[in-house]
């Protein structure tokens, strides 16, 4: 089992600490499944740690509203921020995001989150962390302007690499395999020293299917599956010129109120 070091200093690491060890004996007490992930995750698999006034908690949609009871029966002020993925518990300057889903509604958290989550310790607490397959699932779509986890990625693959299980990352990309191809190639690009850590077979079996695709004639729909990448960087294309937004059922999984709700957000996030 591992634990996490001390982020911080003096009094605001302690009242931080104070808040993420009540988040989770609330959880735990409650019953209510949860998986860490974010910053502490990430430092547990790379080595890299961060700073931050909040914890990332991952639970499955259906245990959210149980999530937010729970941290709110602890004296949090709790919301449901974004019901296509994101809730909410504050206590002063620190937080907790309680997500069940990517903000582009891909990558959702099932049982095989769990099923293949690992074990460690924060603040004293059992924990399990997000599994490292679906971190880098998640964290491949992110590719804000003024946030970008590509770096994440290639330091993910970095550290672990070796002991990945590729044919459930590839599974977990499906569709869209090709994001995942990109940030393969960028990483042999990173570290020319260290692309034999990706397997002969992954880069053979998506170069495979990138020539099969591109020996198909194209799509006839105009669909743009850059919302899936950006919430703002790619609102020209389906406001302006036409193009269907990917995130929207029936081929994603958002409704187009949700997608409206998501977008209002940018401008006040800016502000804030």
């Amino acid at each position: 089992m591992n634990s996490f070091p001390s982020q911080g200093n003096g009094g605001q690491q302690n009242a931080g600490h104070d808040f993420y060890h009540r988040a989770l004996v609330a959880l735990n007490e409650a019953g209510v499944p949860f998986l860490l992930g974010g910053a502490y995750a990430f430092e547990r698999y790379t080595g890299i740690a961060r700073d931050t006034k909040d914890v990332d908690l991952f639970v499955r949609p259906e245990d959210c509203r149980r999530a937010l009871a729970a941290l709110a029966a602890h004296g949090c002020q709790t919301e449901l921020t974004f019901s296509h993925w994101l809730g909410k518990a504050f206590c002063g300057e620190y937080f907790a995001d309680i997500i069940f889903i990517s903000g582009n509604g891909t990558a959702r958290v099932d049982e095989e989150w769990f099923e293949h989550a690992v074990d460690a310790e924060m603040l004293g607490v059992p924990v399990k962390l997000c599994p490292v397959e679906e971190t880098i699932w998640s964290k491949g779509f992110v590719m804000e302007r003024e946030r970008y986890d590509g770096a994440d990625v290639a330091h993910l693959l970095l550290a672990r690499a070796a002991d990945l299980d590729w044919p459930r990352l590839l599974r977990r990309f499906g569709p869209h395999w090709r994001v995942l191809l990109s940030h393969l190639v960028l990483f042999g690009f990173i570290y020319p020293s260290q692309r034999s850590r990706i397997p002969d077979w992954v880069m053979r079996e998506l170069l495979h299917r990138l020539e099969a695709e591109t020996s198909e004639p194209p799509p006839g729909e105009r669909i743009c599956q850059g919302t899936l990448l950006s919430r703002e960087q790619y609102l020209v294309d389906i406001e302006r010129w036409g193009y269907q937004d990917a995130r929207l059922v029936p081929a994603g999984n958002m409704t187009t109120a949700e997608a409206r709700r998501w977008t209002a957000a940018i401008d006040k996030e800016k502000k804030s």
